[in-house]
């Protein structure tokens, strides 16, 4: 552990910033996940309205500096590749 105060401090928040990104991340995740498994069950109906949501949670991560913007559209784009293969 560190001995003096502003490494202390930046260990703090550091973990704290370490756990909202995970948040984000995990929330993006998810929501990627879900429209996979709307993609893989044929359902496009559902997989458009998680595609909707997806999206808005990668810009959010993108904005909040989770992820990079190029990052962000790159993983916007196979989603929406994916859901548009849906015949």
């Amino acid at each position: 552990m560190a001995n003096i105060k502003s490494a202390k401090k930046r260990v703090l928040v550091t973990a704290t910033k370490t756990a909202r990104n995970k948040a984000i991340r995990s929330r993006v995740k998810t929501m990627i996940k879900k429209v996979d498994a709307a993609v893989a069950a044929g359902d496009k109906a559902a997989a458009q309205a998680s595609l909707l949501n997806a999206i808005s949670e990668i810009d959010k991560a993108a904005t909040k500096g989770v992820y990079h913007k190029n990052t962000a559209s790159r993983k916007v784009s196979r989603l929406t590749k994916a859901v548009n293969s849906i015949a």
